[in-house]
């Protein structure tokens, strides 16, 4: 983490006052007072500002109720993003978690702690998602092994890895993913000749959206929650 970062994670200050105080010379690094913003930090280092020591706020995790509308980034030019659902304070430095469509809604997990956020999202792991979908054209039985076989997506050589789907309505399913390829759930099923209207993401793991939050709000994961991934 650069060092500018750092400092301003940890006190609050903006990017431009720590610069101000590096220019100072009132922050040292390992006793010894530094002026570079971009000095690179391994996180063994000991950073003080006058004297004191700078420790990071604990890390944080969210639950969003993502309504549709919104896309899943950091920041955009013209368009609202997940991240306008917070205060300003409290979305500084937060990472998403598994992105969603603009138009899906849902669970969405946001965090400061990238390796957490590595445990969730690596293919190497096989945390599994759980989608609700709403389909344009009845969904045939067929469906069913044919998503626990593997589908070919337009464009892919490979197959997905199996996936459950569960039969809910004649329209209606719940399929679980354990990897997370683009616009995976739409594209295959536009693969079986249907098409999704809609499409809810409810749990990632074992967090599950919390039936209270209302859509377009949020709230703190529990230790447990946390700690289930």
């Amino acid at each position: 983490m650069r060092l500018d970062k750092y400092v301003s994670q940890c006190t609050g200050l903006s990017r431009k006052s720590v610069k101000q105080v590096l220019h100072q010379m009132r922050i040292a690094v390992d006793g010894e007072p530094v002026r570079n913003a971009g000095l690179g930090l391994s996180g063994e280092e000991t950073v003080t500002l006058d004297g004191h020591l700078l420790t990071l706020p604990g890390a944080r995790y969210l639950m969003v109720h993502k309504p549709a509308g919104l896309v899943c980034a950091t920041e955009d030019a013209s368009q609202r993003t997940v991240l306008d659902l917070l205060p300003g304070t409290l979305a500084s430095g937060l990472q998403i978690v598994g992105r969603l469509d603009k138009d899906t809604t849902g669970l969405l997990l946001l965090t400061d702690d990238g390796q957490w956020n590595h445990r969730i999202t690596s293919p190497r792991r096989t945390c599994a998602k759980v989608y609700c979908v709403t389909t344009a054209d009845p969904i045939a039985p067929s469906a069913i092994q044919a998503f626990r076989n593997g589908i070919v997506l337009k464009n892919e050589p490979k197959p997905t890895q199996p996936a459950e789907l569960v039969i809910e309505g004649s329209h209606q399913a719940r399929v679980t993913l354990t990897e997370g390829r683009y616009h995976q759930v739409k594209r295959m099923f536009a693969a079986l000749g249907n098409r999704v209207t809609a499409l809810h993401r409810a749990s990632v793991g074992r967090i599950q959206l919390d039936p209270e939050l209302p859509e377009g709000h949020y709230r703190t994961l529990t230790e447990e929650e946390v700690n289930s991934v």
